[in-house]
């Protein structure tokens, strides 16, 4: 480390721990789930609209800069959540609970653009979340999602639902280009 002396000169000091800037853990899941989406999106030719505020239950809106059968510049809604729980991965999918109101607005079958839920499993340790060197950027992590029509009800007088992820949805550059074709040629899920 360097620093300068009262006379302006550089003087060399022994390193001192290195202290991370502070932002709580939630914070830092959620700023790493939009970073990842970005990541995803940009990679697969995509771009991101951002939301002031996720009142109408939904994060972001993520669209496609393309011509398909159907439509021009199909785009789709998502919810976003992030979480280091590991135990929530099953076998077959990743199971999520959401509030009523939330789970409502989300899956609204008024709802005019088409909304999924994604969620993203990441490392406990914040060290862990990404490694970065000359070879490249990797992590752990990992995002599972599901189409909001197919989460199905919620019971009356129920405060939440747990909904479940299929393990086979993952969210990479392959599935992001599938769903906008998907919705772009006019489908239905």
């Amino acid at each position: 480390m360097v620093d300068v002396d009262g006379r302006g000169s550089l003087q060399t000091e022994s390193a001192a721990p290195t202290l991370d800037g502070g932002l709580p853990m939630s914070a830092r899941q959620e700023q790493f789930s939009l970073a990842f989406i970005r990541m995803v999106a940009a990679a697969a030719g995509c771009s991101i609209k951002g939301h002031e505020t996720d009142y109408d239950g939904v994060d972001i809106t993520i669209v496609a800069s393309a011509e398909y059968a159907r439509y021009y510049c199909p785009e789709f809604e998502m919810q976003l959540k992030c979480t280091t729980q590991s135990r929530l991965l099953q076998a077959d999918h990743l199971a999520w609970s959401l509030k009523r109101d939330r789970f409502l607005k989300l899956v609204s079958p008024k709802r005019f653009t088409p909304a999924l839920l994604g969620v993203l499993l990441v490392p406990e340790d914040p060290d862990q979340l990404l490694d970065l060197s000359e070879a490249g950027l990797t992590t752990s992590s990992r995002m599972y999602w599901e189409h909001a029509k197919k989460l199905g009800g919620i019971e009356d007088g129920k405060a939440s639902k747990t909904v479940h992820l299929p393990r086979s949805n993952l969210f990479d550059v392959g599935s992001l280009q599938g769903i906008m074709q998907v919705i772009g040629e006019g489908g239905q899920w």
